[in-house]
C-alpha cells in the first residue's frame, strides 16, 4: 500500500508538503499541488484516517442526529441527509448517522466516545431536553431548527413564520376572499416540533395584516376520515359570492390525501379553489395539478448548517459563536393557484 512518503518521492517534494496539500492548512503553489495530486492519483494513495486523526486530534467524522421514529417524515428527511452527507464529504469528512432515538443520552454517547468532531442535530423540539446537554459537550453542535431556548447553540432553519405569511399572501394575491389551514397531525403537535407554532403564527399574522378571514383546523390526521371532516368544516364556509376558501396545506405527508379527497368531491385545485402547500419543489410538481408551493429549502438549509459547523471547527476558542440563521422561504406559483376565484366559482356552477 503506498504511503505519503512514496507520494512525496514521486512528486519530488517533502512529506510535509504532501501533508499540507491533503489538509489545506498551508498555501501550496498550483504547480506543486498539481504534482502532488498527480502522484496521489498515479499511486492510488488513500490517507490513513487513523494516523491523520492522531496527528490532528480530529476524527474527520461529523455526527448527524436524525431520529427515524414512527412519526418522522422519512421522505422529508432524505434531502437533508443527502445534502449534509455531500457537504461533509466536500470538507473531507465522513458522516455518522445516529438513527436511534436516544434523546440526550445519544448525544453524550457519541460525543463521549470521541468518534465525531462535531454534531448536527435535527428534528428539534420547541422544549427539547437535548439542548442543555448539547450545550455542555466539548464538540461543536449546530441545530437544524430553533428551540424556545437554544442555550447559545447556533441554529439554521427555514423562516417558518415568513413561510406561513407567504402562503396566505399568495391566496390573497390570486383573489381568494378567505383562507383555511388544514393543520399538522396530533403526533407533530404533541411532540412539540419547533416549526409548527412558528408556521401557524406566520399564517395568523399574514392573514390579519391582509384582512383575510382565516380558519385553522388542527390537528388533521393522515386518515381519510380526519381529512374529510376537516374539509367538511372549511368548505362549508363560502363567501357571499359562493367562493370556496383557499387552502394552505402545511403537513407535507398529508397533501396527497387532501388532494384525493378534493378530487372525490369534484374539486380541482386552481379551477375551483386555490391551494398552497408546504413541500419541496419536486413533490409539488408530481401531482396531476402541479401545486403552488412554499419550498422547505432542505438543501439550502443543510448546506448552510454544514458551512457554519466547519467555521466553528476552525474558529479560535474565543471567537463569537454564531446565532440564528433563517433561510427565507420561496414560493413558486403553479396551476393550483392559476385562476382567480371569481372564474373558479363560475366554472363550478357552469
Amino acid at each position: 500500500m503506498p504511503t505519503s512518503r512514496d507520494v512525496a518521492k514521486l512528486a519530488g517534494v517533502s512529506q510535509s508538503t504532501v501533508s499540507y496539500v491533503l489538509s489545506g492548512k498551508r498555501p501550496i503553489s498550483p504547480e506543486t499541488r498539481k504534482r502532488v495530486e498527480g502522484a496521489i492519483a498515479q499511486l492510488t494513495f488513500q490517507p490513513n484516517a487513523g494516523a491523520r486523526a492522531l496527528a490532528s486530534q480530529r476524527t474527520q467524522v461529523i455526527g448527524l442526529v436524525a431520529p427515524f421514529g414512527v412519526t418522522s417524515d422519512h421522505s422529508g428527511l432524505l434531502p437533508f441527509i443527502e445534502t449534509i452527507a455531500r457537504s461533509v464529504r466536500d470538507h473531507d469528512h465522513d458522516l455518522l448517522l445516529v438513527t436511534n432515538d436516544e434523546g440526550a443520552d445519544g448525544l453524550v454517547r457519541v460525543a463521549g466516545r470521541r468518534i465525531v468532531d462535531a454534531l448536527v442535530v435535527m428534528e428539534v423540539e420547541a422544549r427539547d431536553e437535548r439542548i442543555p446537554v448539547a450545550a455542555g459537550l466539548d464538540v461543536p453542535v449546530i441545530l437544524i431548527g430553533v428551540p424556545d431556548e437554544r442555550a447559545g447553540l447556533p441554529c439554521v432553519d427555514l423562516d417558518f413564520h415568513a413561510a406561513g405569511a407567504l402562503a396566505v399572501a399568495e391566496l390573497a394575491a390570486v383573489g381568494c376572499r378567505s383562507a383555511a389551514v388544514l393543520g399538522y397531525s396530533s403526533a407533530e403537535i404533541d411532540r412539540g416540533i419547533n416549526y409548527v407554532p412558528r408556521f401557524l403564527e406566520g399564517v395568523h399574522a399574514g392573514a390579519a395584516r391582509l384582512g383575510l378571514p382565516l380558519t385553522v383546523v388542527s390537528p388533521v390526521e393522515l386518515e381519510r376520515a380526519s381529512v374529510d371532516a376537516a374539509l367538511d368544516e372549511v368548505l362549508s364556509v363560502e363567501s357571499d359570492e359562493g367562493e370556496l376558501p383557499g387552502l394552505v396545506l402545511p403537513h407535507t405527508e398529508g397533501v396527497a390525501g387532501v388532494l384525493r379527497a378534493l378530487a372525490d368531491r369534484g374539486l380541482v385545485p386552481g379551477r375551483h379553489l386555490g391551494v398552497v402547500a408546504m413541500s419541496t419543489d419536486a413533490a409539488a410538481e408530481e401531482f396531476t395539478t402541479p401545486l403552488t408551493n412554499v419550498s422547505l429549502e432542505p438543501r439550502d438549509v443543510s448546506r448552510r448548517a454544514v458551512e457554519t459547523l466547519f467555521r466553528l471547527l476552525e474558529a479560535p476558542a474565543d471567537a463569537e459563536a454564531p446565532g440564528i440563521e433563517l433561510v427565507q422561504p420561496r414560493l413558486t406559483r403553479r396551476a393550483s393557484t392559476a385562476l382567480p376565484p371569481a372564474l373558479a366559482a363560475a366554472q363550478l356552477t357552469a
